[in-house]
């Protein structure tokens, strides 16, 4: 079967929902943007990460997709996109290094098309990893970190981000112990905000609408100034 043509890299952010190809490090990056009410639309584009490739990760994922509408309700404009190796984008999947550059490119071209706005970074399990480790050097402007796989992945040399930082995590997470978390946030100087999620599994099964409030409520200080319109 022959690939999926998509759209080449726009030249500006589209102004409707919208799925094209980046260029990445490595070949071409699979990408759908999509935009908030433009009622509500405030001064931010929210880059959002996805878990682990080789375990079938994808930005189609419901907690992605999930904490995507999260955001574009709260008035974000959003974008995700395929690490390498994962859908339609080129490459190899690379233990996370390579994905960090995947991300460092995307970044690049939001802030290309859209200079004058914040750069929001947004991961749910491995892409939480990818974007913790790359905040503070991509200068994100706000970081939410869902299921931060702690344990699984090296943490302890990370710089952490001075920017608002949300962590989201389920208490009854089989992927990722969940005390790991809790602990590593208690060595931290300057503290994220936690929100513990009760009875609630690495995908949140059943609590997907739980989630999605649960982001909506703690990002509503952060947000940017309304969009001129």
């Amino acid at each position: 079967m022959n690939p999926i043509e998509l759209p080449a890299e726009p030249a500006s952010f589209p102004d409707v929902a919208a799925s094209f190809m980046l260029d990445g490090p490595t070949g071409k990056l699979e990408a759908i943007s999509d935009i908030a009410d433009p009622a509500c639309a405030r001064g931010a584009v929210a880059v959002i990460c996805h878990p682990l490739t080789p375990e079938g990760g994808t930005m189609h994922n419901k907690v992605v997709t999930m904490a995507e509408r999260a955001l574009r309700e709260s008035g974000l404009d959003t974008l995700r996109f395929n690490f390498r190796g994962a859908g339609n984008s080129q490459g190899v999947y690379d233990k996370g290094h390579g994905e960090s550059d995947d991300l460092a490119a995307v970044v690049e071209w939001v802030r290309r098309v859209r200079p004058d706005d914040a750069l929001w970074l947004v991961g749910f399990s491995f892409g939480a990893y990818v974007t913790i480790h790359n905040a503070a050097r991509l200068r994100a402007d706000a970081l939410i970190s869902i299921a931060p796989p702690v344990g699984r992945w090296e943490f302890e040399t990370v710089v952490l981000p001075t920017c608002p930082w949300l962590i989201v995590q389920g208490e009854a997470d089989e992927v990722v112990e969940p005390q790991a978390v809790f602990d590593w946030v208690d060595t931290m100087e300057h503290k994220p905000e936690l929100v513990r999620m009760p009875d609630t599994s690495h995908f949140f099964h059943r609590r997907l609408m739980d989630l999605r409030g649960a982001i909506k409520h703690a990002v509503r200080d952060w947000l940017p100034p309304l969009r001129q319109r």
